[in-house]
C-alpha cells in the first residue's frame, strides 16, 4: 500500500457537519504507511466531537478496502477560536464564550449550564463557568463549592475550581441569604470585572450562565465581549416558549450565533411503572427551533436525580456519559461543541496533511 492510496482512501471519509472529506478539511496528520500497516492521526475540531466513533469506523473501513491489513488511528483535537468581532476584545486565553440563556426563570437554565460545562470537561475540553446571574447566583450550590476568591500575583482574581471547571460567581462574594440590591451601572461594573479581571487561563469554552430575560447583564455581555454563540433553554409549555422566542430574537437582532435550543423538563418517566407523562407538553421546543431555523439540541427529561444532583452539589454529569441520568446532557454538549466548531471554521483553512517517513 502506498501513501497516495492511503490518502485517496481517507479522502472518502466525510465529516458530517463541515461538508467535506477529512483530507480536504485538513483533519488528517502523520500518515505512516509501512507495508500493509497504516498509522494516522485524526485531528478533531473539539474533544467533545459526537462523531468520533463513526469517523474511526469509517476510516478503518476505507483503509481496509484499499488494502490495509492493520490500521492504527490516533485522535487529537484543536478547538478553533471564535471569529474576531469588530470593536470587541476577546478574553485572553479563552477561545469561545458561550452564553446559556432563557426568556424566563424556572426553566432549568442553570442546571443546563452546569451540566453542559461538566460534560464538556469530562469529554476532554478545558472549560470555565461564569455565573452571571448576579441576583440569583445558584452555581456555587449546584457545584458544591464555596469560599472567597483570592487575588493572584498580577492582582487578577483567581477563580475557584470544582469538577475540573474554573468557576466565578457573585455567590462567592455575597454568600448567604443577603439579597443584592444593585442598579444597572453596578451590574455593568461587576460583569466587566468577572470577564476582564479574572484569571481564566487557557480555555476552550467559557460557559456563561446568564440571568433570565433580556436585561442589563445580557446587553453588557453582548456589548463587551465577542460572544461565540448562545444556547437558549426552555420548557415545552406555551408560557415558557413565549419568553424563549424573545430571547432567540434578541440574539438574532444583536447578531450572536444561536447554537440551538434545549427543551428541558420535556417528559417524566415514572420510576415505578415506567409510564411516560408529558407534564409540560412535549415537542414544542423542537417546533420552535424549526420556526426560527436554529438547531434543536435535544430533550432533557424531568428527572429527580437531576434535581438531587443540583441540590447536593453533585451534578448528574459527574457520573459520566454512561449514566442514564446524564446522557441527555452529554449528547447536548457534543452538539454544542460541534456546532460552535462549524461556525468558527466555516471558510477557514486548517492545518496541512503531513506524511511520516
Amino acid at each position: 500500500m502506498t501513501d497516495k492510496q492511503a490518502l485517496e482512501a481517507l479522502g472518502k471519509v466525510m465529516e458530517p457537519d463541515l461538508g467535506g472529506d477529512l483530507v480536504s478539511l485538513h483533519m488528517i496528520r502523520d500518515v505512516a504507511v509501512k507495508g500493509d500497516r497504516v498509522t494516522l492521526t485524526v485531528v478533531l475540531t473539539t474533544p467533545a466531537c459526537p462523531y468520533k466513533a463513526d469517523l474511526e469506523k469509517e476510516v478503518r473501513e476505507q483503509l481496509t478496502r484499499a488494502g490495509a491489513k492493520q490500521v492504527v488511528v490516533h485522535f487529537d483535537a484543536e478547538v478553533p477560536p471564535a471569529r474576531p468581532v469588530a470593536d470587541k476584545v476577546a478574553i485572553p486565553g479563552v477561545k469561545n464564550t458561550i452564553a446559556v440563556a432563557s426568556g424566563k426563570g424556572g426553566v432549568g437554565k442553570t442546571t443546563v449550564a452546569v451540566n453542559l460545562s461538566i460534560a464538556l470537561n469530562r469529554l476532554g475540553c478545558k472549560v470555565g463557568l461564569l455565573d452571571a446571574d448576579v441576583y440569583g447566583p445558584n452555581v456555587p450550590m449546584m457545584l458544591g463549592v464555596s469560599g472567597q476568591p483570592r487575588a493572584g500575583a498580577d492582582n487578577r482574581i483567581e477563580p475557584l475550581e470544582a469538577y475540573g471547571l474554573r468557576v466565578m460567581s457573585m455567590g462567592f462574594l455575597n454568600a448567604g441569604d443577603k439579597p443584592l440590591i444593585w442598579r444597572g451601572p453596578m451590574l455593568h461594573s461587576v460583569i466587566q470585572q468577572f470577564l476582564r479581571n479574572v484569571a481564566w487561563g487557557d480555555l476552550d469554552y467559557l460557559i456563561i450562565d446568564l440571568p433570565p430575560g433580556t436585561g442589563d447583564v445580557q446587553l453588557t455581555l453582548i456589548q463587551t465581549v465577542p460572544l461565540a454563540g448562545a444556547v437558549v433553554v426552555t420548557t415545552p409549555s406555551d408560557v415558557s416558549l413565549e419568553d424563549a422566542r424573545k430571547a432567540i430574537t434578541m440574539f438574532q437582532q444583536v447578531k450572536v450565533d444561536l447554537l440551538g435550543l434545549v427543551e428541558n423538563m420535556s417528559y417524566f418517566i415514572c420510576p415505578h411503572c415506567s409510564k411516560r407523562t408529558d407534564v409540560f407538553s412535549h415537542g414544542s421546543g423542537e417546533k420552535t427551533a424549526r420556526q426560527f431555523d436554529i438547531p434543536f439540541l435535544g430533550y432533557v427529561p424531568l428527572d429527580a436525580e437531576v434535581r438531587v444532583g443540583g441540590d447536593s452539589g453533585a451534578p448528574v454529569t459527574v457520573r459520566g456519559p454512561e449514566s442514564p441520568h446524564a446522557q441527555a446532557f452529554y449528547e447536548i454538549a457534543g452538539k454544542v461543541a460541534a456546532r460552535q466548531s462549524f461556525l468558527n471554521i466555516k471558510g477557514a483553512a486548517g492545518p496541512v496533511v503531513t506524511i511520516r517517513d
